[in-house]
Parts: structure tokens; sequence; C-alpha cells
């Protein structure tokens, strides 16, 4: 033989990946282009195609080299990878594998582990290696030592091809980043960007794991775009999908002939109202491939953290399943314990390996511990989304102000809860499509009750503890549900309401990143405080949030369309509040009638036995005002009433 037939790849190499332990697995399955020692001719240079299928009789790449006619694989000796090394193909070809399964039936399947794919119609694999050169080590720098629970984090949601419809990775790194710079943003979060052939899916329907989806351009495309996000100061979330995988007969599913990555038991493989597989995570390849997955998207593209999708469905045995079509765990219960091992071991791998990063749980339910450590008999996660605070808040906001004073213990329920996990309040994507409705037409009323609504909402939601999340065109109030094969409402953005929206969230987000009282003890209940959670009959809530270093801000919000002129609250300082944001002014385009001209007074009279001073407030109709003590201007003030 003249030279390695398997391109230098042993049985020992995969030992790791059988064993659950290779978290590296991309590097050393799939296609790479690899230099290998030659008896006759020193250094030749080809292709190494190696995949595992240990059930298969028979498996060939067919690929464009060789006319998709098939060149034959060798099972590496120990192990159920087969591989093979092919001379003088590089970068750019097109490939899949063809299987002989048990039964003598031939299956064409793409690479699990391609890095590259073709774009949809066409779904062969493509042999890609990367040239990118990042320039963003001050940024990794910054992010190793970041505590993120302590730092500000307001995340704009994106669908890349429905941001604006045809650009690509390199456009958007010029127009989504100067965008979210404008409005001022900490983290981006993308939508899934592994390859999936069913745009509507969203990109939760992942075929491709490894391979970023090549509708916007090459994976080094990609790698330019988080580059220059990270240039700009902003982080990158990635949605990863770890839950579920779709049935296409040529992708992942019943890979070899045999449940592969699934399990083989539908009770226990098969997710009824999706149509798709669920991972076998007892089994060790499965958990070297997932593992390997979530630590790819950090090392590979930069990712800052991976927003794991439908973790409950994880979690449970009997998620949407009836009664008898589902199998309980050795102890007679309902969750799946493989599935919280493997949570655990990628949750406190990807943080020992890259710390900084977060990793973030969509998780529907009241499971215990999600964001407490693996050591303390947590699942590990940074976060949580807190859906309990988003159905709550969304029915308060899409009720008739007159019945709003009979739903007020649903907007201070949250509080209940708040520090039993790290928390992050989504308005994403799920609360406006099929059939929800736009965050705008949620609102009853006219187009000035809607507006203020919102603003109302928004700076209600921005004060309140946790970080947050909103999905993109919310932030100008679009009207119509998301589509996406269309662009946003870009023509509507600058509309009266619209734009005064839009500038909201701009000032939103630049008062909320210059306050730390606003972030830095989000799960510390140290940093919030009441001031009245009672006042139902106004429609008005309003509470102290406060930092390591003293500061205060009060914050008040009327969800009622009367405005409140002389609003009598406690304050915990005498003296002077400025006013540092107010929902109404004319440049939100609201009426501009209802402020404080910048400040308020407090003055030393007790009030309700918890506060030592007494102020009063304006409060706007359908709307918002935060205000700062401001210790320096308050040594002047009035000490008495």
């Amino acid at each position: 033989m003249a030279h390695d037939t398997f391109g230098g790849l042993t049985g020992v190499d995969l030992q790791g990946f059988h064993s659950g332990g290779d978290t590296e697995c991309w590097k050393r399955l799939g296609s790479h282009v690899v230099t290998i020692a030659d008896d006759e001719r020193g250094q030749v240079t080809g292709t190494r195609f190696a995949v595992w299928a240990p059930n298969a009789r028979a498996v060939q790449v067919i690929a464009d080299f060789n006319w998709w006619t098939g060149d034959d694989m060798q099972l590496i000796p120990g192990s159920g990878v087969w591989g093979t090394f092919i001379e003088g193909v590089g970068e750019g070809t097109l490939y899949k594998y063809r299987i002989l399964d048990q039964w003598g039936t031939w299956h064409e399947k793409v690479d699990p582990m391609a890095r590259y794919s073709e774009q949809a119609p066409g779904n062969a694999s493509i042999v890609t290696e990367s040239h990118y050169s990042w320039s963003d080590d001050e940024w990794l720098e910054r992010r190793a030592a970041s505590r993120a629970h302590r730092e500000p984090m307001s995340v704009y949601e994106v669908h890349l091809g429905g941001w604006r419809h045809g650009l690509s990775y390199r456009q958007l790194a010029d127009q989504l980043v100067s965008y979210v710079t404008w409005q001022g943003y900490t983290h981006v979060e993308f939508m899934p960007l592994a390859e999936h052939p069913f745009a509507p899916s969203w990109g939760y329907q992942v075929t491709g794991y490894f391979s970023p989806t090549s509708r916007y351009g090459s994976p080094d495309d990609l790698r330019y775009l988080i580059d220059t996000l990270h240039q700009a100061g902003i982080g990158v979330i990635m949605d990863w999908v770890p839950g579920h995988f779709p049935k296409d007969d040529w992708a992942m599913g019943r890979f070899d002939g045999t449940a592969l990555y699934e399990h083989a038991d539908p009770r226990q493989g098969e997710h009824l109202d999706w149509g798709t597989y669920i991972f076998n995570y007892g089994r060790n390849e499965v958990k070297s491939f997932l593992v390997s997955n979530a630590l790819y998207w950090v090392s590979e593209f930069h990712v800052d953290g991976l927003r794991v999708d439908a973790v409950a469905s994880m979690l449970y045995l009997d998620y949407s399943r009836p009664e008898g079509q589902w199998v309980p765990n050795r102890f007679g219960g309902r969750e799946n314990l493989e599935a919280i091992d493997f949570l655990r071991y990628v949750n406190s791998h990807l943080y020992a390996r890259h710390p900084g990063i977060v990793m973030i749980a969509e998780e529907s339910t009241s499971f215990p511990g999600v964001t407490k450590p693996v050591d303390a008999g947590g699942l590990g996660f940074g976060f949580k989304w807190n859906m309990g605070w988003m159905n709550d808040s969304l029915r308060y906001l899409e009720l008739d102000p007159v019945h709003r004073q009979y739903h007020h213990d649903e907007m201070t329920f949250a509080m209940i809860y708040q520090y039993s996990e790290n928390f992050i309040l989504p308005i994403s994507h799920d609360e406006v499509v099929h059939g929800k409705g736009s965050m705008i037409n949620k609102v009853a009323g006219d187009d000035w009750r809607q507006f203020a609504s919102l603003r109302a909402y928004y700076s209600y939601m921005w004060s309140f503890p946790g970080k947050q999340l909103v999905f993109m065109g919310c932030e100008f109030g679009q009207r119509r549900e998301f589509d996406e094969s269309q662009s946003l409402e870009w023509f509507v953005a600058d509309l009266w309401g619209h734009g005064g929206l839009k500038r909201l969230f701009r000032d939103l987000n630049a008062v909320y990143r210059e306050n730390p009282a606003l972030w830095e003890l989000d799960s510390d209940p140290r940093g919030f405080e009441w001031i009245n959670a009672n006042d139902a009959g106004a429609n008005i809530f309003s509470w102290l949030r406060r930092d390591e270093q003293g500061s205060v801000i009060a914050c008040l919000t009327n969800f009622s369309p009367n405005p409140q002129t002389r609003y009598r609250v406690g304050l915990p300082h005498v003296g002077v509040w400025q006013e540092i944001l107010n929902t109404d002014a004319t440049e939100y385009d609201g009426t501009g009638q209802f402020g404080n001209l910048g400040r308020i007074e407090a003055v030393a009279a007790p009030n309700d036995d918890r506060f030592d001073a007494t102020a009063t407030v304006c409060v706007p109709p359908m709307g918002s005002v935060w205000l700062r003590w401001d210790p320096q201007a308050s040594s002047s003030a009035p000490q008495s009433s």
C-alpha cells in the first residue's frame, strides 16, 4: 500500500467518540483536506472521508469527482467508522454517502459531520476548510473575564433571512451591525443557523448540525459577520436544537438502516407533535456528537452563547404524550435521566472550556434548578427564559384597561419566584407567529393607545429584574406577524408611532446600559424593592432598582389611559430625583404633556412605614417614568414637608 487508506485516522483516534468523551469529533469525522506521507512520492494531498455507520454492510462515498458512481470505503479497525482517503480531491467537492444496510437496501445520505452544504433544494455535503483570520482577541479576552449575571444584557433576536430579505452574511455585517449598534443592544440572538432544507422551519429542523446554512454564504462569511459584531462590542447567541431532528430520508434518521442517532422505540425516539426523531442521549456516540456540536459553534465560530431550544421536551419522557405512550425511567418516574445527564455534561463542559460564554434554556415548566450549577444538583445553565412572566404580562397587555385592575396580580406574580432561577425576559418570535398577532395588534384601541401601551410595556420590561430579549420588528411596532419569506416592514419604521417606539428602544438600551442599578443585581433580592405592588385601581406598578454602589432608580408604569398628575409615592431618600426616562415624551411620539420637568423632589415624610421620604410624581397615561436619585443635587433639597 503506497499510503494510508484512512488518511491518518485510526481506531485509537475514535475511542473517545465511542466512549462519549470526544468533544471535538468534527476534527476526526466528516471530510477533511489532509496531506499524508506516501512511500514513493513523499507528501500527498487529498480528502479524508470518515462516517459512523456501525451496522452497515458496505459504505461508498459518491461525489462529483467519481460522477456519483461510488468509491468503496473501509471499516476502520476497532471502530464502527468507515473511512477512505482520496488523493487529489479538495475544497468545493460535492459528496454524499451510499450505505448498504443489513437487509440489502442502499441509502443515499448526506454527511452528519459536513461543515458546509449545498443550498436547498440541493443537499449534497461540501468539502471545506476555513481560511478566516479572526480579529476579535480583545472581545474574547473581555468575555473570559465577564460575569454575565452582573452585567447588562439586552438581546435582539434575529431571523437572518427575514430581517432584510436577500442579504448575505457579509452584507449583514454592514447593515445589521450598524443598526444593532444604533439601537444599543448588547447581544444579537440568531435563530438556528445550522443547515435546514425547509425554510419555514426557521432552522429548527436541522439536517446539518455542523454546517452553517449556505443560504447567506460560506462558513467563513458567517465568521466575518460574527467577528464584525464582536468588533462592534456586540455579543452573539445562537439557537441550538439538540431536542429533535427531522425524518428526511437523506439525513440522519435511520442512518445505516438502524436507529443510530435516535431511540429505536418510537415512545422514546419520536416527537408526535413535530413529526421528528428524538436523540438517544444515553448512547455514547450521540453524546460525543452533540457535545462536540455545541463546542464547535463556540470554538470555530466564536459564538458567545447557545440558547437551547425546547428543553422541556428533553426533560420529560411523557412530554406531549398520552397515557401509555411513554416509557418511565428506571425509578418509575417521568424525568428523562439520560437527557438530564447530557445537559449537565454539555453545560459543564462548555463553561469549563470557554469561561464567559452563556448557556440559556428555553424551558417552560417549573423543573427545579435549571440555572443552578451542576455540582449543586442543577442542570448548569446560566440563564432560563422566563416563560411565566411572558405569558402573564402578555395576557395583561391584551386586556382592555378597564379590566386590568382585576388582573393586577398577574403582573406582580413573577416576583414570587424571581430568585429561583437566573431569568431572561423574552418577547421572542414565538409570540408574533401562528395567529398570535403582532405585539401592537395585541393591544386594543386606536393608534395612540396601541403605541403608548407598547412604550409603557417595554419600559416596564426593561426595568424589571432579569435580562431582556425582543424579536426583530417589535422595536418599531410591525403590524403583521413574522413571515420568514419577507423583509420586516421597514417602510413603516419611521412613520408616526413606529419611529417613536424605535427611538424609545434606542434610549431604553442607552439608559439601561448606563445604570448598573437596572442590571447588576438582577439575580439578587437586594436589587429590587416594591414601592407599591398593590395599586390595582390605578393600574400602576412602582418599584426601586438598586446596585452595589448605592444608586437607586424608581420605576413607575401606568397601564391606565388616565394620567396621574399628582401621584404620591414613598422613596428611600430625601432630595432630588432626576427624570431619566419618560415614555410620553414627544421624541417617542407621546403627548409631551405629562412629565416632571426633568426632576422631582422628595421631602422627609414617612410613607407606608417603609420609606423616610415622599414625593409627588406625574405619571403619564399608558406611560412610564424612571427617576434616579441624585445625591449631589439633594444636599440643597428641602428636608421636611
